[in-house]
């Protein structure tokens, strides 16, 4: 694999010698999906220094790899991965692990991965198929919390969404699967689509419920949905493809029932942005973790 920036010195705030990819995950066009950086070698970088380098790079995450636990893994395929905003570190993040997963791949080979994170440990299997890489991230095991009616009151206020909007069949909830998110469902495609809210009221309400994105989702059908995820915490208006987001929700249709146990959803990310994603949910009876797969594209 080759980059256009070996040295990383056309990303400001990154050290003289730091390699720094560009790759967009959940598309297999570099227009579409949602781009995340990669420091395949962050050995020696202090946290200021991460920081610096995601503020650099601009994307809503970027993702720094280092030496894995002592144990963890087959040795040369464990790392040690963590994830920073362009403001703050997250505890996970999908997309930017299956970018990290498929770049890894393309340098080592298909097959599988373990990432230590700050949510807990990762599993990631990749596969290739006609020249094309996907990869598949196992979740940390979900859980599913009630939401408060005053921050249910304050969210639909700062989103300008009127509480009828929103489908009745999809109660309001924060799902987990590595990350906290917020889950709305609208009950029509144009609620969904008309998306303007006000960015500091609620990235403050997500501060005080340790959210990293709000999920908006609307079903098509049986199996397929489309999301949008404000991400103001990041300082990021919105996330394209936002895998994270997609694992929490995984747990939460299965804890609603609202689909099977075994069970696989498409979710249409991006398209609202101009930069079209997709994300495969993956469920399994018996196994509470969730399975999101997608395709990543090295930019240049």
């Amino acid at each position: 694999m080759t980059t256009n920036n070996p040295s990383g010195n056309d990303t400001p705030g990154a050290p003289s010698g730091v390699e720094v990819l560009r790759y967009t995950a959940f598309s297999h066009d570099p227009a579409g999906g949602n781009p995340a950086g990669i420091v395949p070698d962050a050995t020696g970088l202090d946290e200021a220094a991460l920081l610096a380098i995601a503020a650099g790079v601009g994307y809503s995450e970027t993702a720094f790899l280092t030496a894995p636990p002592e144990g963890l893994g087959e040795p040369g395929r464990a790392f040690t991965l963590r994830f920073f905003s362009p403001l703050a570190e997250v505890p996970f993040c999908g997309h930017a692990t299956v970018a990290t997963a498929v770049a890894l791949a393309e340098r080592l080979g298909a097959g599988d991965f373990v990432f230590a994170t700050p949510a807990g440990t990762v599993p990631v299997t990749v596969t290739e198929s006609g020249g094309t890489l996907r990869a598949t991230l196992t979740s940390v095991e979900p859980h599913i919390e009630e939401v408060a009616p005053e921050a249910l009151a304050e969210a639909l206020a700062a989103l300008a969404w009127p509480a009828a909007d929103l489908d009745p069949a999809f109660p309001v909830r924060i799902a987990f699967a590595g990350a906290r998110h917020l889950v709305l469902a609208a009950a029509t495609r144009e609620r969904l689509a008309d998306l303007d809210y006000d960015f500091d009221r609620l990235g403050a309400l997500m501060r005080s419920l340790d959210l990293t994105t709000v999920q908006l989702v609307w079903r098509e059908s049986e199996s397929v949905f489309h999301v949008r995820d404000p991400f103001p915490v990041g300082g990021v208006v919105e996330d394209p493809a936002t895998g994270a987001a997609a694992a929490a929700f995984g747990a939460y249709l299965r804890e609603y029932q609202l689909v099977g146990a075994d069970a696989v959803v498409t979710l249409h990310q991006g398209e609202d942005l101009g930069r079209p994603g997709l994300l495969e949910v993956a469920l399994r009876a018996g196994d509470p973790r969730v399975r999101v797969s997608g395709t990543a594209t090295r930019l240049t």
